[in-house]
C-alpha cells in the first residue's frame, strides 16, 4: 500500500526548465501533473506543476526544484525617455527560478 497524500505543492516555472524539472521529480518517484500556463511579467509561457506527496517528501522535492530550476537574466527593450527617436534601450531582467506554493491535504481520493 502506498503512502498516502498528505501536501500539494504547485509549482510555476519557466517552460525551459520544464524537461530538467521534470527529470529531477521522476528520480524522486513523486506523482506530477504538467499543466500548460502562461503570463506573468513577461507574459511568457511557463509549466504548472501539481505535485502529489506523501509525509516527508517535501524537502527533496523543493531541493530537486532548486537544482533544477534556474534564474537567468534576460533583456527587455523599453524606450528611452527624452528620446526624440522610439530607441530602444535593454534593460536587465531576472526571470526564472520556481514559485513554489505548499498546501495540506485534508482529503485526497482516486476514483
Amino acid at each position: 500500500m502506498e503512502a498516502p497524500i498528505r501536501r500539494l505543492i504547485t509549482v510555476v516555472i519557466q517552460d525551459q526548465d520544464l524537461e530538467t524539472a521534470m527529470r529531477a521529480l521522476a528520480r524522486l518517484n513523486v506523482s506530477v501533473t504538467h499543466l500548460v500556463s502562461s503570463g506573468g511579467f513577461l507574459g511568457r509561457r511557463n509549466a504548472t506543476l501539481l505535485i502529489a506527496l506523501s509525509e516527508g517528501m517535501e524537502e527533496s522535492v523543493v531541493r530537486a526544484l532548486k537544482e533544477s530550476c534556474r534564474q537567468r537574466v534576460e533583456y527587455l527593450a523599453v524606450p528611452m525617455e527624452g528620446s526624440p527617436l522610439p530607441l530602444p534601450a535593454p534593460v536587465p531582467v531576472t526571470v526564472g527560478g520556481a514559485t513554489i506554493f505548499s498546501l495540506p491535504v485534508e482529503y485526497y481520493e482516486e476514483v
